[in-house]
Parts: structure tokens; sequence; C-alpha cells
């Protein structure tokens, strides 16, 4: 965890919504106790005109976590149980649907839980508090089902569904990050739904972790993997500075292959790349081969340097043929986030660069609870020039980067 300083403390002058309360989800303890590091420090060392107000008892607390049980039965069945009360309690529930290493027992049989057990127990919780909260907010980095975020023909729009399930059991907000299509929020239009976007971390992570840079259009360039995901490249252009280019890809839509329709060819749009280091932004990563075709066909025109930003690193399938691409000089770095579950072996990778967001989500949770603005949470364009005018101070001094 980083350090605590004294420019991080956010100004909050509301009174809280009521007394916090985070509650993890089997797979979110240690994130959980990140988060509670940081609240619980900046709130002991918060003083207030007014702190005596009623709205502020139990505001300084030793924990903020509230733990809850999720036993199965031997059939494979749950329930939820809640520790202590949570009446009149604004509480945050942290769930990570894609954390695969978590197991449980049927029939004497050892299962890894599946996202959809994940939201099961989601749920479980929601009910155990049986609408005694004053008000719940879910934290879902991995938003559930989000794939699957839009009816094309006959098939299920599962991600909306969930949404309205969350807001039928008494769900007021939900915060998620890098929603993979965030109109999905249209599912849910008078309940609070907001996705936030890891940018400054990538930044900082790139910037702490690769000396020499030069952040201009003329030695750097922002890469959309697809149409997909445009707006996320042109944020990180526009607020960089930098040109931006897209690989388009084209389907055969004649014949469907595992319920997709093959890419015939892939074809780039923008801007000369060589030369250039290349910033290939993307919402995840799954078992890695399309990130790896886009850094292929980058190096083919050649880019100098190729750094991969992806949200959630999910290796379907192992790190194997990234290690391979590494060794051949395909990628450099790889810099994701920990919003989900990460393999021990993933952290001692040499490619691999990873993004802590305990804090930021503390910073949400903190400012959430006191009723105010996260605008600039969610669009931290003033940060990041911050970082990168730090950076290139760092440079012209001849000092290494912290």
């Amino acid at each position: 965890m980083e350090p605590l300083k004294s420019q991080d403390k956010r100004i909050l002058d509301t009174p809280p919504v009521g007394s916090l309360g985070i509650i993890p989800i089997v797979g979110c303890e240690q994130t959980a106790s990140e988060i509670d590091y940081y609240l619980t420090r900046w709130r002991a060392e918060r003083e207030r005109e007014h702190m005596h107000n009623p709205a502020y008892i139990g505001y300084k607390r030793p924990t903020y976590i509230i733990n809850c049980d999720l036993p199965r039965f031997g059939t494979g069945e749950g329930k939820g149980e809640i520790s202590q009360s949570v009446r009149g309690m604004d509480l945050y529930i942290l769930a990570d649907v894609v954390n695969y290493s978590k197991t449980y027992k049927m029939f004497g049989i050892e299962n890894h839980m599946s996202p959809d057990d994940h939201f099961q127990n989601l749920k479980r919780v929601i009910a155990s508090i049986g609408g005694k909260a004053r008000r719940i907010t879910v934290i879902m980095p991995y938003l559930y089902e989000s794939r699957q975020s839009k009816r094309t023909q006959r098939e299920s729009l599962d991600c909306a569904i969930a949404l309205q399930e969350l807001v039928r059991m008494g769900v007021d907000n939900i915060l998620t990050f890098e929603a993979h299509d965030p109109r999905v929020m249209n599912a849910i239009p008078l309940n609070g739904f907001d996705t936030v976007r890891p940018a400054y971390q990538f930044i900082k992570g790139l910037l702490r972790s690769v000396p020499d840079l030069t952040i201009d259009s003329d030695h750097m360039q922002i890469i959309s993997p697809d149409e997909a995901g445009m707006k996320r490249a042109i944020y990180y252009a526009n607020v960089l500075g930098l040109d931006m280019g897209m690989f388009y890809k084209r389907r055969d839509y004649t014949t469907r292959v595992n319920g997709r329709f093959p890419v015939v060819a892939t074809e780039f749009l923008g801007s000369s790349v060589e030369g250039k280091d290349m910033i290939v932004v993307d919402d995840m990563l799954s078992s890695g081969r399309s990130a790896l075709e886009v850094a292929r066909a980058l190096k083919k025109r050649k880019a100098k340097r190729v750094f991969l930003f992806i949200t959630f690193g999910l290796f379907t399938s192992g790190l194997e043929e990234l290690d391979k691409a590494y060794e051949e000089g395909v990628f450099d770095k790889l810099l994701s986030t920990n919003l989900i579950y990460q393999r021990p072996e993933l952290t001692e990778r040499p490619w691999f660069v990873n993004c802590p967001m305990s804090k930021y989500i503390a910073y949400l949770i903190d400012t959430l609870n006191h009723d105010s603005s996260i605008s600039d949470l969610l669009d931290p364009k003033e940060r990041i020039w911050s970082i990168v005018e730090r950076y290139e101070a760092a440079q012209a001094e001849g000092v290494p980067f912290q």
C-alpha cells in the first residue's frame, strides 16, 4: 500500500449520510482491508467544527469493515449472515465476481466459484441487510455479465437484468470500473450508476516503471484495439495531447464460431507509428490473443515500444503465451489493476506492472459517504496533468521519478 501523504486528504465539509460500513463479499477481503487502512487513518486525523453533531456518531472507528458469513450446505446451497447491526448505516458492498480462486464443496466435490456464484452471494448479503440500512452502494469493479450488455438477436440481456434485480432488492447506487458498455445504465435510469476509469493509475504506473518516455505526439501514440474502445482511447489522447490510432476488425457475418463472428482481417486507421511508443488501451484481457495481435501489428509497422493498459487482466488461458510474446519483443509492459483477483505468479512477471486501486476506492467511499461530488475522481485529468509535469521536471533535473 502507498504511504499516506498530507496532500492525499480530501476536504469534505458536508456531514455523513450515515455511519459508514464496508462489507466485503468472499474474495474481496484483502481489498477491503486496504481500503479500511486509508479510511481509518484519514478520519482519525480529520477534525470538524461540528464533530459533536449526532451525524458524526461513530465517525471515527478502529475499523469500518462489517464481516459477513456465507456458509454452504452439503448440497451447495448457501445463506448470508451479517455479524452486527447495520440499521441506519451507509453500506458499501464489495464484490469481485471473477475471483475464481475461491471454492466451495457440493456433495463432497470441490467447486471453483463462478461469476454466478459470486452474484448470488451478493444478493444473499443484501437480503441479510433486510432493508435496515439507510443506503446501500454496491462496488463491483468488474460488472457482472458486462460482456453481454446489448441484445442483437434472440439472446438474453443478462447485465441489464442483474442491475434491475439489485435495484429491486434495495440497492441505491452501483459503482463499477470501465464498464464494457456504459449504456447498460439505461436499464436502471432512476438509480445511481457510475463507471470509473483508472486512467490516472495507469499513467502513474507507466511513468514510474519507464524512465525515458517523451510524452508528445512525435514520440507517443494512443491505440484503440477495436472500434468499441474508441471513447476510452480518445480520453487518453485528449488529456495527454497525443495522436490516436485504431484497429478495425472485418468480420465474416455469414458464419458463427463459438457464438461470435470470426475476424477476417484487421485494418489499422491512423498516422504512422514508426519509431513511436504505443499505448494500447483496453478494458479487459481474456486469453490475450487479441492484445498480442494488435501488438504484433504495431511492431510490424515499426513501432518502438508497446505498452498495454488493461483494466481487468483475466488471463483465462494462462500466462505462457504472454511470456513467449514478451521474450520475442512483441510488447514491453502490461499494466493492469488489482480490481479483480490476481494469481500470485502474475506479479513476478518482468513484463507486469500492478496499478493498485484501493486508495482510489477509499476516496470514492469517503466522498460518497459525505454525499459530496466525485466528479474529480471520475475525470482525473488534473491529476494526470500534475503527475506528467512532475515526471518531466524530474527528467529535466536528471533525478529518478517517484
